[in-house]
């Protein structure tokens, strides 16, 4: 914790591992975006001066004040993301739950297109040299590989990840102060006026599909923030001013390049201006490199898919799946479900689009939906750090205008390839929500009732000797909020379903907090070593390995005498054998219900077969399965009918 701690404050291995792990995506648009914007139109100056201009004045509005000035401010004890920025603003409004699942579904779906269209634009650079080269095999097979990697753990390349984006960063600003330099003059691209001129002298329409290849240059801004974490403002800010300038510096050398061929009408997929502005004599090395930074730009993504989906089942908004941690590096896990989900993904996108240019149409939509969101989150914060309205009223109507033109800019590529994300990211969206809603429903249904009514009669039964005892400790999940409540399933459990008698009754709650990495408990002895009450209270970036955490408050229990855990038989207790823990997780089935609109009945329906497909309860807060027993209870959703039957004799 202290390590991770030490990489969060401004420190050249701090600087490192930020270019490692958060500028991957953003900084491997050089390779697609002048070849988006250029298109099939004729080379002309007011078409790459303006290109230039709209590409600064991107990064300068979108990624630098917005993300590294503004949102970077939104930190959850360090830790960001949009799931993060939600957790600090969710008591606000319930309605923010939208913009925050919308946000993370769109990002998903982000993680689905980077890596095809990233190592594709490297990969092609090759066709030049070689014409009939492979590429869509070599990209599916890069891609494979590094998803079968993921479950190995990535700390130990990890470290490397740094080194080579430095390396790439360097390489893109020399190459592009190598061009700028036969033409200094293209500095003057850096007016926004260029910016203004290209979009007002084109047709509306053209003007649209420009701002879409634009909007490509800070699709990464996101991972800026979502990778706060890991790395610590104070790094973040200083990294993004080097990474910035080499950006901005390889762009201008593209536009030197494309200048020196004005008025020429070129084949900019077969002359990438990235690659053409490498010296001949170090080509196979620039494509060498910038393969490297396309995987590690994948990489990142996967691993921020990982972390958006592990904080999504905290939040009890996906489905519990399993999540592994193969190394001991903080934040580093492997989600497997997710990881073949995207993996296949990614290999549909390279089997459906094969080109870097044909992805192009694919990319930006889903991403600038996330940005949209992210605008109206931030917003709520800085309303909460008691900003002043007509500062956030500002934030708002600049970003909302900014990224709803960039929204109507990708909504032009729609039939060309946007539709693949959008139905990507509604599908992602449709679990989400569903999961949400449905148990908003169910806890509609569950009764509660007042545990102090039953305490004479759970400590009788305690006692009775008649009843077979079923555990020397028995331990209940309950979701009750309260410690003067509990449901009245697990009263029907103990005391009807099967009597069950124990030493002691134990309840435990997990409470998530908006905190990410909080890790508390408080006990509460409602009858003293009879019925005792456990509030966990877990960060929603904390494994709930409730088997583990439960064992360590006993033991701290134990050593202040607060409790007794040796067995009561006789036998037993004589050698000081400590008693049995067994848990009952109650599991609420559906029962056959007209209580439901007809919307309420499609969603428990979904709910259903997500269930089929998730972790059970017991998996998903980690007990240890053999002292654990499972029992279905119905749900009763409605009252049944009255039933009339005439007896015959």
């Amino acid at each position: 914790m202290s390590q991770h701690k030490d990489l969060q404050k401004l420190s050249v291995a701090g600087l490192l591992i930020s270019l490692g792990i958060i500028y991957g995506d953003i900084g491997t648009s050089p390779l697609y975006v002048f070849k988006a914007i250029v298109g099939n139109h004729t080379i002309n100056e007011t078409l790459v001066l303006g290109g230039v201009s709209l590409v600064f004045w991107t990064l300068t509005m979108q990624t630098t004040l917005k993300y590294v000035v503004i949102t970077l401010r939104a930190d959850n004890k360090g830790e960001g993301g949009i799931f993060s920025l939600f957790s600090l603003v969710r008591r606000k409004a319930k309605w923010l739950i939208v913009p925050a699942v919308i946000g993370g579904c769109a990002l998903l779906a982000d993680g689905i297109i980077t890596p095809p269209i990233t190592i594709s634009s490297a990969i092609e650079g090759l066709e030049p040299l070689y014409p009939n080269i492979p590429t869509v095999w070599i990209v599916a097979a890069i891609i494979t590989i590094l998803f079968i990697i993921q479950q190995f753990g990535t700390s130990l390349v990890g470290k490397a990840f740094g080194p080579i984006m430095f390396l790439w960063f360097t390489m893109m600003g020399i190459l592009g102060i190598s061009y700028i330099a036969k033409m200094p003059v293209v500095f003057k691209a850096l007016n926004p006026y260029y910016a203004y001129q290209l979009l007002h002298s084109s047709s509306s329409h053209a003007a649209f599909i420009i701002l879409g290849a634009v909007f490509l240059c800070t699709t990464g801004a996101e991972a800026l923030y979502s990778d706060l974490g890991h790395c610590g403002r104070s790094n973040i800010r200083i990294s993004w001013i080097y990474v910035k300038s080499c950006l901005v510096l390889n762009y201008l050398g593209q536009a030197v390049w494309l200048m020196q061929h004005n008025g020429q009408k070129m084949d900019l997929n077969l002359y990438n201006p990235f690659f053409q502005i490498v010296p001949q004599q170090f080509y196979y090395g620039g494509v060498a490199i910038a393969t490297a930074a396309a995987v590690i730009a994948s990489q990142a993504l996967i691993s921020g898919s990982f972390t958006l989906i592990s904080e999504a089942v905290r939040l009890n908004l996906w489905p519990k799946v399993r999540i592994n941690y193969p190394s001991e590096q903080k934040g580093q896990l492997y989600v497997p479900s997710i990881n073949w989900i995207l993996c296949a993904g990614c290999l549909i996108v390279v089997a459906l689009f094969q080109r870097s240019e044909k992805m192009e149409a694919a990319y930006g939509l889903s991403i600038t939906v996330a940005m949209l969101m992210t605008t109206i989150l931030v917003s709520k914060f800085l309303k909460r750090r008691k900003v002043p309205s007509y500062i956030i009223g500002t934030f708002l109507l600049v970003y909302l205008v900014i990224e709803g033109t960039f929204l109507a800019g990708n909504l032009v590529k729609f039939i060309h390839g946007g539709w693949f994300t959008l139905t990507i990211g509604l599908f992602l969206f449709g679990v989400m929500w569903c999961w949400h809603t449905a148990r908003k429903i169910r806890n509609r249904f569950v009764k509660f009732v007042e545990i102090e009514d039953y305490f004479s009669i759970l400590q009788e039964l305690s006692e009775d000797e008649s009843v077979p005892k079923y555990a020397s400790q028995l331990v209940y999940l309950t979701s009750a909020n309260f410690d003067s409540e509990v449901e009245s399933k697990i009263i029907y459990s103990i005391l009807q379903k099967q009597p069950k008698r124990a030493d002691v009754y134990w309840l435990v709650h997990v409470d998530v907090m908006d905190e990410p990495y909080t890790r508390e408990y408080r006990v509460d002895f409602l009858v003293p070593n009879k019925v005792i009450r456990v509030d966990f209270k877990l960060g929603f970036r904390v494994e709930q390995q409730i088997n583990l955490l439960f064992r360590k408050v006993v033991e701290d229990l134990v050593k202040k005498g607060e409790v007794e855990i040796m067995s009561k038989y006789t036998s037993l207790n004589k050698h000081k054998i400590v008693g049995d823990f067994r848990f009952v997780v109650i599991e609420k089935v559906l029962s056959r219900s007209h209580g439901l609109s007809f919307f309420e009945s499609m969603v428990m329906k979904v709910y259903q077969q997500l269930k089929h497909l998730s972790l059970s309860e017991e998996r998903g807060f980690g007990l240890d399965l053999s002292f654990v027993t499972v029992e279905k209870v119905p749900l009763m959703l409605s009252n049944p009918e009255e039933v009339v039957i005439t007896r015959m004799n």
